[in-house]
């Protein structure tokens, strides 16, 4: 689920044919206009007509790897009513496309919502006895103030996610700019824990690990950051699987920082970037994609 313009996407339909698989992009930004969905309650399936006119059975469809979700085009609409009701619509029947049959969806519907609560994501992991960071969410100026004062250094991030972490200054605390920023959205407070990052891949049943080493508090912006290979404890390998399984995933990359040897979690990505990842490692990333998208066809 992409478009041939996605590096990964484009990558992962290259090793699929590869490998003797044949593949489709489902670019959901051209439903409703250019793609076509029929689905029937009874039966559990349907037709998709993708918009090149190639039909495909929905129970003809053995897997799909979720890239980019990029939701539904309506063509605006004079009529706000009509617009928001053609755009549930639309949205509606797609998700029946991800949720009313047995596709083999790596990732799910159900894991791409749970992603979109980060702070639940941290509420459930340590639940689950794995240890994370102290963590705020809030618009409140005063709690966010209160927070600041209780650790040595603290970070700043999105809720949802999608823009760099930053570390919180005095300037941040102005109460002309705190106000201003926190009547906008809430923020992500976190104390900052001196570390080592380190990523993990999980791929079903397998897993990679490797250490990055890097002098920018958010390393993707250092061209000159190291992979290191790793092999994380047992304990922590389980911990891993765990929270794949508890997050409704079959493939993700989760993060910790290593202060002095201990694992903190911060977030499980459920649709990681892995190429710089393999190239740098010569972990077999690609092929285990490979291997999970095609489990249930050899």
């Amino acid at each position: 689920m992409g478009n041939p313009e996605d590096t990964h996407a484009a990558h992962i339909n290259h090793a699929l044919t590869k490998a003797g698989g044949k593949t489709n992009y489902l670019d959901t930004s051209l439903f409703p206009t250019k793609l076509r969905l029929s689905w029937q309650p009874h039966t559990k399936d349907g037709l998709l007509t993708l918009s090149d006119g190639y039909q495909l059975r929905l129970r003809d469809i053995r897997s799909i790897f979720w890239r980019n979700f990029s939701g539904v085009q309506i063509p605006p609409i004079k009529n706000p009513l009509q617009q928001r009701v053609a755009f549930n619509d639309a949205m509606s029947t797609l998700i029946t496309l991800m949720q009313g049959n047995s596709i083999h969806w790596v990732k799910s519907w159900q894991a791409y919502e749970f992603d979109k609560e980060k702070p639940l994501q941290l509420s459930k992991a340590e639940q689950m006895g794995v240890t994370i960071t102290h963590t705020l969410i809030s618009n409140d100026p005063e709690a966010i103030i209160k927070f600041r004062k209780s650790c040595d250094q603290v970070i700043f991030k999105p809720v949802y996610g999608g823009a760099h972490v930053q570390f919180l200054t005095e300037k941040h605390l102005q109460p002309e700019r705190l106000n201003l920023a926190l009547r906008l959205s809430p923020v992500t407070i976190q104390e900052y824990i001196p570390g080592t990052n380190i990523r993990t891949y999980v791929i079903g049943d397998s897993m990679y690990s490797a250490e990055i080493r890097s002098k920018s508090l958010y390393f993707r912006e250092d061209i000159d950051a190291q992979l290191i290979p790793v092999r994380l404890p047992k304990t922590v390998q389980e911990q891993c699987k765990a929270i794949t399984r508890a997050f409704w995933l079959q493939w993700t990359a989760i993060w910790r920082l290593k202060p002095n040897g201990e694992y903190v979690f911060l977030e499980a990505n459920p649709s990681p970037m892995f190429l710089h990842f393999e190239q740098q490692t010569g972990f077999p990333i690609t092929q285990e994609l490979v291997n999970l998208l095609m489990s249930d066809i050899n």
